[in-house]
C-alpha cells in the first residue's frame, strides 16, 4: 500500500489497487476561525494542488462532518458521483451537498475487494463530548496487504484498545495533536500516542497524524518525538511523516 499524509486527518490510500480519499479538508491556510485565539485554521497550507490530491481517487470516506474533515472547499470540488462512506446519520447531509452515491457504514461493507469495518470513537471525554458529536474509525483489510486500523478522532479509551487486541493490526493510524476544547483532550496526546505503541503487537507499526494544522493542538511532531524517544520507541514503531510525505507499506509476510 501507499500512504500520502496530506494535512491533518486528509489521507490519500492506494489499496488493493485502489485510491482512496480519507477526510478531505481543502481549505486555504487561515481561510477559517481560530478555535483558542492563537492563528487561524488551518495554519499551513495543502502540501500540492487539490487536482493532484483528487487524481486518481475512487472511493471517498468521511469519518464526521467537522469542518478539518470535509470542509466546504472540499464538498463542493471532490466529484459528486464518486462514491463516498460516512458514518450513519451523516448520509442525508453529505447528500444535500449534491453526492449521489452515498453509504453510511453502520457495521462492515466491501469495496472492490476491500473489507471496511467501522469502530467505536469518543471524540473527548465527559461533557465535550456532546459538543464533539459522533464520530467513527474504521479497519481496512484486503488479501495481500497489510490491515490498517485508522483510529479517527478519538482518544484512546477501551473500545480502542479492544480493537487493537483482537483486530490486531499491522498497521495503527492515531490522531496526536494533542486537540483541547474547553481545556479537555478531544484526541489522543504523545502519552496516549505512546501507549498505543506498547500495546499494539510487536510488528504492528505506529503512524501519528493530524498534527501541526489546528490552533487547538498542543502536541508538535517535534513533542511526540522527543516523547517517543524519552520512552525508548524505536523509530521503525513510530512513523511521524511530513505533510505530504508518502509512505510504502507492506504486509509483514509479504
Amino acid at each position: 500500500m501507499k500512504l500520502q499524509l496530506l494535512r491533518n486527518a486528509t489521507l490519500k490510500l492506494e489499496y488493493a489497487g485502489k485510491t482512496i480519499l480519507i477526510d478531505p479538508d481543502f481549505g486555504s491556510k487561515h481561510s477559517r476561525p481560530s478555535f483558542t485565539g492563537r492563528s487561524p485554521n488551518p495554519m499551513v497550507e495543502l502540501p500540492v494542488s487539490t487536482d493532484e490530491i483528487l487524481a486518481g481517487v475512487e472511493l471517498v470516506i468521511v469519518s464526521h462532518l467537522h469542518a478539518d474533515h470535509f470542509d466546504k472547499v472540499a464538498q463542493e470540488l471532490v466529484p459528486k458521483h464518486l462514491p463516498l462512506i460516512c458514518q450513519p446519520g451523516d448520509e442525508e447531509k453529505i447528500r444535500s451537498f449534491g453526492f449521489t452515491d452515498v453509504t453510511p457504514l453502520t457495521d462492515s461493507l466491501t469495496y472492490e475487494g476491500i473489507r471496511l469495518t467501522r469502530r467505536d470513537g469518543n471524540h473527548g471525554s465527559g461533557p465535550v463530548l456532546e459538543k464533539m458529536g459522533h464520530v467513527i474509525g474504521l479497519t481496512i483489510e484486503a488479501e495481500g496487504e497489510p490491515s490498517v486500523y485508522w483510529a479517527g478522532d478519538t482518544i484512546l479509551y477501551p473500545p480502542v484498545r479492544e480493537t487493537i487486541a483482537t483486530f490486531a493490526p499491522d498497521i495503527v493510524i492515531t490522531h496526536s495533536c494533542g486537540a483541547k476544547w474547553d481545556d479537555l483532550l478531544i484526541v489522543m496526546d504523545a502519552e496516549q500516542t505512546i501507549e498505543i505503541c506498547r500495546i499494539a503487537p510487536e510488528d504492528t507499526r505506529i503512524i501519528a497524524t493530524h498534527m501541526e494544522a489546528l490552533d487547538h493542538a498542543t502536541v508538535s511532531r517535534d513533542d511526540l518525538q522527543a516523547y517517543a524517544n524519552a520512552h525508548d520507541i524505536a523509530k521503525q514503531k513510530l512513523l511521524i511523516p511530513s505533510d505530504g510525505e508518502i509512505l510504502h507499506l507492506s504486509a509483514p509476510n509479504a
